[in-house]
């Protein structure tokens, strides 16, 4: 007789590598860093302290910045604010996933195409836990909403904070500075919607609260999420007009509406950061802030500053698509450091990708680049061009290293050329003295603008019943 010894080795071995395979792959989930972005409506450039501000002051994103790195030369891929935010969580110039034309009202029936990779669709693979609270502003209808694109819950106003349902109407109050100082009013006379999930909770919407609301449910969800790995996404409502703070740090100067508002936020954003230092949840975090455009200037002092740089909100100078970004992650990313190289929302995409480990499959071809060497190095950014659509997503100019060039209006054949790295301001038109500069870069500008042309993708359509 043949002795077996040990005859249920074989199924216990089967188990254990079974067991070893789900804890390596536990431990995978596990280690993976988590994301969260910040994202503010209409905050110009020198809105911060950090950049430049004098009148505002915002220590907790000062305290990003020494911790962290400030990126200078970070754009948006649209001065208005739905296709900035398309851009942002898909990774695309906006031209080429059909989200180019300007802004979706309350009674418009189009949105992102479900079928695009967002951000939360790609860390979802990979089990990741997903929450957008804010702003969302890329289709209001059932099949565009959070919760469609990728996010295990939605919690916000569904577009911009000046628009009501079900149409777009502004009420009749006498101006901004009345609507700040009747604040209770005012925000009963615009009739937005708030929405959990896919149902409105609240209409009208306090607007007075709600930014800190919307911390309150960022600080929950980091809490509920701290033993796995998790992406927010925070896209404020303001400081997009009309303006709104609570009660407690409200200033009746109509003068430091502005000031007032990103203070706030600035203090907000401090409750997310002392969260994720309590957890001991900063070695393994990524907070992105940043803003969706320029700051809308035509408002005055209910709107910030771009300076140095020229114009502001729906305008291709660099007032209106250039913004503030500041990216922290404490031994991730080196302290007190800055660059100034040429980086985009879009290329948060394939970059978050990197940092997670997540191969990126999309619905077509993106525009990103994978910049995580410029998070914590001197080397030069892989992206060394950048195009400008206007707010209707008319090709409009090209930065390729310092130089910019710029049309001079729609389907002009007049330009401008700037050197940025000397004139940050946009103030000295070279292109009557560099006639072969403009055309190589006129040439390659088309060629790009062709190449996403080419590739274009259907935007979302709902038609209601």
């Amino acid at each position: 007789m043949i002795r077996r010894p040990f005859p249920n080795f074989f199924p216990l071995l089967l188990i254990l590598t079974l067991c070893n395979s789900l804890l390596g792959a536990a431990e995978v989930t596990r280690s993976r860093p988590n994301f969260i972005i910040i994202f503010t409506d209409d905050q110009g450039y020198a809105d911060l302290s950090c950049f430049g501000s004098k009148d505002i002051h915002t220590p907790n994103i000062d305290q990003m910045a020494e911790e962290g790195r400030k990126f200078t030369s970070f754009y948006v891929p649209s001065p208005v604010c739905t296709p900035s935010r398309a851009g942002l969580l898909t990774g695309c110039y906006p031209k080429r996933i059909g989200m180019e034309k300007h802004v979706i009202f309350p009674n418009q029936n189009w949105g992102l195409h479900p079928d695009e990779v967002t951000i939360a669709d790609l860390l979802k693979t990979a089990g990741y836990a997903t929450a957008c609270i804010g702003k969302w502003h890329l289709g209001h209808r059932p099949p565009f909403l959070p919760t469609r694109q990728g996010f295990d819950s939605y919690f916000g106003i569904p577009f911009s904070n000046d628009m009501s349902q079900p149409g777009h109407s502004r009420p009749p109050y006498k101006g901004w500075d009345e609507g700040w100082l009747h604040q209770d009013e005012q925000s009963k006379k615009w009739n937005t919607p708030l929405m959990q999930d896919e149902e409105i909770i609240e209409l009208p919407v306090n607007q007075r609260s709600i930014t800190r609301r919307y911390t309150d449910k960022a600080v929950a969800f980091i809490t509920a999420n701290q033993d796995k790995p998790f992406f927010l996404y925070l896209p404020h409502s303001m400081p997009h007009i009309p303006l709104f703070v609570p009660e407690d740090i409200y200033d009746p100067d109509v003068k430091k509406a502005y000031k007032t508002v990103i203070e706030h936020i600035d203090e907000e954003t401090g409750r997310i950061l002392e969260t994720v230092k309590q957890l001991k949840l900063s070695e393994s975090t990524y907070i992105i802030f940043t803003s969706d455009n320029g700051p809308w200037l035509h408002f005055k002092h209910h709107a910030g500053k771009a300076h140095p740089l020229r114009d502001g909100k729906g305008s291709t100078y660099e007032g209106g698509q250039r913004v503030p970004c500041i990216m922290w992650a404490p031994g991730r990313i080196p302290a007190g450091t800055e660059t100034d190289g040429i980086a985009s929302t879009i290329d948060l995409f394939p970059t978050i990708a990197s940092l997670a480990g997540v191969e990126a499959e999309t619905r077509g071809p993106i525009d990103g680049m994978d910049i995580h060497s410029l998070l914590n190095s001197d080397e030069p950014s892989p992206r060394n061009e950048f195009l400008y659509y206007d707010s209707q997503g008319d090709l409009q100019g090209i930065r390729q290293g310092a130089w910019k060039l710029r049309m001079m209006g729609k389907e002009s054949k007049k330009f401008e050329l700037y050197n940025l790295e000397e004139d940050i301001g946009e103030k000295k038109n070279l292109a009557p003295t560099s006639p072969a500069k403009v055309s190589n870069l006129q040439t390659r500008m088309l060629e790009l603008d062709q190449i996403i042309s080419n590739a274009r993708r259907a935007q979302g359509v709902f038609a209601p019943p």
